[in-house]
């Protein structure tokens, strides 16, 4: 029997036309891109093929979209290609898939969750107030220093890791006077000086985006889905989703949604997750959904031990025969 670990993108990897190839080809796909429209009523299918960036770059276009093209893959892959689930994670949205294909979530509730999860995190901040900052060349501890020490000096706060993606990526977040001063007075000898190791070829880049998403600033948006999602049902699911809160496998399902619920303003401990991917020796990966942004990730975090898939055409699902 085919097995894999399925693998869910998240915010950056949605892209104008992404999953056409799949409403094209598969009943499977077709049926739940219907399925999400209906959820939200809310043309889904034009909002992926035929929108433009900027419309399906607002978040809360965005991760309904994402969740519908990553559900029509996973859909896909099991049905026409016969592989199998053995472990799920999705970074930041894509958790929610792994939510639905382990049977703990119905897709038709996912998809009315994470629409009202991208307008609760547009409108926990206004616009101005926050921002996200990628810091290139830093491990987990540098980063975490880092925070501390733009919240001293500049006395803004707060300032949090929000996206471990691997050492070398992580994203910070938080108040955007904070970073923006971090930006004009950061100085790699802080490291030494507090020995912390050299980063002489650390880089801070700001990042377009409208909120400041996974740090304490969410907190409001993180009460609303509580409420949210108390009206929604969640089972058990029948494997192992390794969640973004904590980077540990779960299956009950009220741990499930507690960990989800807080996943919201709490940082994405991905890394983390995929280094328990490996410690369970889950090596054979397959990233459900369009774009390569986890598939970069993991061969950053160890591209000798996982062999990732990408399914952003039909090219890439017939790959799939090799497993």
């Amino acid at each position: 029997m085919k097995t894999a670990a399925f693998l869910f993108p998240g915010q950056g990897s949605q892209a104008v036309g992404m999953g056409k190839f799949l409403f094209d080809n598969f009943s499977e796909a077709k049926h739940i891109f219907e399925e999400a429209s209906d959820a939200i009523s809310f043309d889904i299918k034009k909002l992926c093929f035929e929108s433009d960036d900027k419309t399906l770059a607002l978040t809360e276009n965005t991760q309904p979209a994402l969740l519908t093209v990553s559900c029509a893959t996973a859909a896909v892959i099991q049905k026409q290609f016969g592989v199998q689930v053995s472990i799920t994670a999705g970074h930041s949205i894509g958790e929610y898939s792994s939510f639905v294909i382990s049977g703990s979530l119905r897709f038709k509730d996912a998809v009315k969750a994470v629409r009202f999860r991208g307008q609760a995190m547009q409108n926990a901040v206004p616009v101005g107030l926050g921002g996200m900052t990628a810091t290139l060349g830093l491990n987990e501890k540098q980063t975490e220093f880092l925070c501390q020490w733009a919240e001293e000096n500049s006395r803004q706060k707060p300032v949090n890791p929000a996206n471990y993606n691997c050492d070398g990526q992580i994203v910070i977040s938080g108040n955007l006077k904070a970073l923006d001063w971090l930006k004009d007075n950061f100085k790699p000898e802080i490291f030494l000086e507090n020995n912390l190791g050299e980063a002489k070829r650390c880089k801070l880049i700001p990042l377009q985006v409208s909120a400041p998403f996974h740090c304490s600033m969410m907190k409001p948006a993180e009460d609303k889905m509580r409420t949210f999602l108390n009206d929604i049902a969640f089972r058990d699911s029948s494997f192992s989703i390794v969640q973004n809160f904590h980077a540990q496998p779960e299956t009950e399902s009220s741990v499930l949604k507690e960990n989800l619920v807080r996943q919201v303003s709490a940082p994405v401990l991905w890394m983390q997750s995929m280094q328990k991917l490996k410690s369970l020796n889950h090596s054979t990966v397959i990233e459900c959904g369009h774009g390569s942004v986890l598939k970069g990730l993991l061969k950053k975090i160890d591209g000798d031990f996982f062999k990732v898939y990408s399914t952003s055409s039909l090219d890439d699902l017939k790959a799939l025969e090799s497993l």
